[in-house]
């Protein structure tokens, strides 16, 4: 370890000269190649990790199915990333010292960086090994092709190049890849998400086509919300299909009993989302998960929904109350409430706990389940509403063990 620092006593220096800006961007673009280099190595060396470990078993007479097997693992360990990435790294290695001269050779000189490197091997792998080449010759990376260029040019570069080489290979790319459309959901910061599709791309240019004019014939009739905005919430709305966004479905919140009536901290989980904030969940249940609580409607809006026979009014959406219980340190799931109790709006409200007297913290709370559900949902189906002072459930929840915590409180929507 000690000749690897070594190695890089003469990159880190002292703190760069606050006023030498010519210095400083000289000194990036050193570094930056550098690191262009060192992937370099690190591709040939993952070559020659693989092919001493595949020399090794077949000394010792293991199958050679199994010659390479763990490889990845080892460059995932070195380079400190998972085993997936590990033999996605050991295979982008493969590539480039042993088909693609040309596009290493870039990356020893600085010309390419290891993501666009990447890019040019995900480009052509659908390609054999001799069409790799020859497309890789074509290119000539390492000749300053690409200098100045951005990541799609550089795509579209080896697309095109690829095509001219093989494109029956690219064709049946392309119809395989149309089998792996779908579409997926991914927390992001802020109480918010990303929702993706993956679809072919004419299906695609269509949908972002007409979210488009949605958008601009909305913004033109004096709607105040951005572009992106627009597009958004009708995309939503299209795809559950009422105006608002939420229908027939429930969104569940996780929360206890203290974060939900004493202002506890604790967060809360939504179901198919993650960790949201106490604060948030907490005005999700108060404001029994109405539409209005999103944002206003237009004027334009609000006709729609009259004359489609929408329903509006804090009627819209229901808050459900179902009681979890869990096992002491544990947390494990060991009893609930067989049946939701309906919350009406005016009784959700008074969850909030600037108006709920606050327990001792020693005390043991229940955690639980609001639910809010839109009409015509199976949720809606237990008996009738129960009132603030008489909110139980419909039929006897099975008694927990003794000394267990109580319920925990759960939202759908």
């Amino acid at each position: 370890m000690e000749g690897n620092r070594k190695l890089f006593e003469n990159v880190v220096g002292a703190d760069p000269v606050v006023g030498d800006a010519a210095a400083i961007v000289d000194e990036l673009r050193v570094l930056e190649d550098r690191k262009s280099a060192i992937a370099a190595r690190q591709a040939r060396l993952a070559v020659a990790l693989d092919l001493v470990r595949r020399r090794e078993r077949a000394a010792l007479g293991l199958p050679s199915d199994q010659l390479g097997a763990g490889v990845g693992a080892e460059v995932a360990l070195a380079r400190r990333e998972s085993p997936t990435k590990g033999s996605r790294l050991l295979g982008l290695a493969r590539a480039l010292v042993t088909e693609m001269p040309h596009t290493l050779a870039a990356l020893d000189t600085g010309h390419l960086n290891e993501w666009r490197a990447t890019l040019l091997v995900r480009e052509t792998a659908c390609l054999d090994a001799a069409d790799r080449t020859a497309v890789d010759e074509e290119l000539a990376a390492d000749t300053g092709t690409f200098d100045g260029a951005g990541d799609r040019a550089i795509i579209s570069a080896a697309k095109a190049a690829a095509y001219r080489h093989d494109p029956r290979s690219v064709t049946q790319r392309a119809a395989h890849a149309e089998t792996e459309r779908g579409v997926s959901l991914r927390p992001a910061p802020d109480t918010m998400c990303y929702l993706t599709a993956l679809l072919p791309v004419a299906a695609g240019v269509a949908a972002f086509a007409a979210l488009t004019r949605h958008a601009d014939t909305a913004h033109a009739a004096g709607d105040p919300r951005s572009r992106g905005q627009l597009m958004a919430d009708a995309l939503v709305e299209r795809v559950t299909g009422t105006p608002g966004g939420i229908t027939g479905v429930e969104v569940q919140l996780v929360i206890t009993d203290r974060t939900l009536l004493t202002g506890d901290n604790e967060p809360a989980r939504l179901a198919g989302y993650g960790i949201v904030p106490a604060g948030w969940a907490r005005k999700l249940v108060a404001s029994g998960g109405t539409r209005a609580s999103a944002r206003k409607q237009s004027p334009s809006e609000k006709l729609s929904e009259k004359s489609s026979g929408a329903a509006t009014g804090d009627g819209d959406l229901s808050v459900w109350l179902r009681r979890l219980y869990t096992a002491p340190g544990t947390g494990e799931l060991i009893g609930m409430d067989s049946r939701a109790r309906l919350f009406p709006p005016g009784c959700a409200g008074s969850s909030n706990p600037a108006t709920t007297p606050a327990a001792p913290r020693t005390a043991t709370h229940p955690s639980g389940t609001w639910t809010t559900s839109s009409p015509g949902t199976e949720a809606e189906k237990p008996p009738r509403p129960t009132a603030p002072d008489s909110a139980k459930p419909a039929t006897t929840p099975k008694k927990p063990p003794a000394g267990t915590p109580g319920p925990s409180i759960r939202q759908s929507r």
